[in-house]
């Protein structure tokens, strides 16, 4: 296994651990179903992600 390959696989499992991964998954959705509809900066996708996070309360506690 190359050096490149070796760095690409962990490249790829940070970014899924991480959530980085999730703002690439969903433009590819919104293009696929609707090629016409706007695509939310990162900023906004992740402001978004983070509410609908802390409203859940499945999701857990967050003191801060």
């Amino acid at each position: 296994m190359s050096p490149r390959s070796v760095l690409a696989r962990v490249r790829y499992y940070v970014r899924e651990f991480s959530g980085e991964a999730a703002y690439d998954r969903h433009v590819a959705h919104l293009r696929a179903h609707d090629p016409q509809a706007p695509v939310p900066t990162r900023r906004a996708f992740e402001r978004a992600r983070t509410d609908a996070r802390e409203a859940d309360p499945r999701e857990g506690f967050r003191c801060c």
